[in-house]
């Protein structure tokens, strides 16, 4: 037990998970640098690499609901560095593509489904395991970390494209992301018990960590049925489903091809999504703030409905130089993020909170559904007409939609139902 005074090592687990959001956050933005280069050197259309970064965005969703199930099994360090070899194994061997099968087997399946674990589901597992106290923090932490990823990566990114071509971008993105496995290995820890620690925070006798109700797959899957069966799910999934596809299914996916057609450097465009990923770090801080505070629905509707109007602001922004961008740059980044705590507290208030982070998983699997059909259809819209605007027309409208959804959730409801006994009781 270490002394008074040193640092206690959940905060060395926090770092690591930290660092493994940021590189991964950064993996998950660079499709936004590649489209372009590949359509040149390769010549194939926009359709076809936006249907592999859906593919990539899909499955990233997908692995959510089961990647806590994957971490109870065979642990936190070993799932991890699992995913992250993974990740380096497929943006590595993207250097080798020649097809575009392979760009979806690769960029698309590999990439995807290794990305799916460093996420905000295993951010919570960390504060779970190692915080008594200060969960909040280290759950803003981790988010925030995320956000930085896109900040941090996309510039250079882009200017070693725009310098040195694709192929180099992609050989220095292995290598940050093959550098990460040693520091797992090293320094990831399952929980504070291995090492004689207790979590951070705890006073007083132990508490016995409850054991796991079921099989956790089964559960999940449990949770699911429950939810297709209530109104609210539907509700906080169709306007999740919007969140997506109106932010990375295609802003993150097409702004810098979008600059690009209007003359406006890559790098330009990448600074322009990096200074959003700073924003938004503000942003959905200081939405989780407010959703202790105000009605949640409402600030719902307020994101939703400001969303859209930037959006259809969008396409006349390009002719508005560079000063028209920064303007949607702000009030856009402002809003990127800022739905998920609002919709977090509604699925524990309308859905129970005792398996509110297995149905807040199933919802992140509908919100990359629908980021993987706008960055597929965005492709294909743009090949078929030869502009975004309708692509970024049609996602405000969504946008609009989704605002007055969101106004019926928990509405004539007269107490919410008891959950399936997914997960222990805190």
């Amino acid at each position: 037990m270490p002394g008074r005074g040193k640092l206690h090592y959940a905060w060395v687990v926090v770092g690591v998970a930290a660092l493994s959001l940021l590189v991964a956050a950064g993996v998950r933005a660079t499709p936004g640098v590649l489209i372009v280069p590949l359509q040149r050197e390769f010549h194939w259309s926009r359709a076809t690499i936006s249907f592999a970064v859906g593919v990539n965005i899909l499955l990233y969703g997908l692995v959510g609901p089961f990647a806590a199930a994957l971490m109870d099994r065979w642990g936190l360090r070993r799932t991890l560095l699992s995913a992250v070899a993974l990740v380096a194994a497929g943006v590595a061997l993207t250097l080798l593509m020649r097809a575009t099968w392979q760009l979806v087997l690769l960029w698309g399946v590999v990439v995807g489904l290794g990305t799916g674990v460093p996420t905000a589901l295993m951010g919570a597992v960390v504060a779970e395991r190692w915080f008594a106290a200060r969960r909040g923090l280290v759950l803003g932490f981790l988010t925030a970390s995320a956000a930085a990823g896109q900040m941090i990566f996309l510039p250079p990114m882009a200017a070693i494209v725009s310098a040195e071509g694709w192929r180099t971008m992609t050989l220095w993105l292995a290598v940050a992301v093959a550098a990460l496995l040693p520091i797992v290995a090293l320094l990831m820890r399952e929980r504070p018990q291995d090492l004689g620690l207790r979590p951070y925070g705890e006073t007083g006798p132990a508490a016995p960590r409850p054991p796991a109700a079921g099989n956790p797959v089964a559960n999940a899957f449990q949770v699911l049925a429950m939810g297709l069966g209530r109104r609210d799910f539907w509700l906080l999934g169709g306007s999740f489903f919007v969140c997506g596809l109106s932010t990375n299914g295609l802003v993150s996916t097409h702004l810098i091809p979008a600059c690009i057609d209007h003359g406006i450097p890559a790098v330009t465009g990448a600074s322009l999504l990096a200074a959003m990923g700073m924003l938004n770090f503000i942003g959905v801080t200081l939405s989780g703030w407010l959703s202790d505070r105000w009605n949640n629905r409402a600030l719902l509707f307020w994101y939703y409905g400001l969303r859209g109007l930037s959006l259809v602001y969008l396409p006349f922004a390009f002719g508005m130089s560079f000063y028209g961008l920064s303007l949607f740059s702000v009030f856009y980044g402002l809003d990127w993020f800022a739905t998920v705590p609002p919709t977090v507290r509604l699925a524990g208030d309308t859905l129970g909170p005792r398996n509110a982070p297995i149905v807040f998983g199933w919802l992140l699997v509908i919100h990359q559904l629908g980021g993987a059909i706008a960055a597929y259809l965005g492709g294909i819209m743009r090949t078929e007409l030869g502009t975004y605007l309708q692509a970024f027309l049609l996602a405000g409208m969504f946008c609009f939609a989704a605002a007055l959804m969101v106004l019926f959730i928990g509405r004539g409801r007269r107490s919410p139902e008891p959950m399936p006994a997914g997960l222990p009781a805190e």
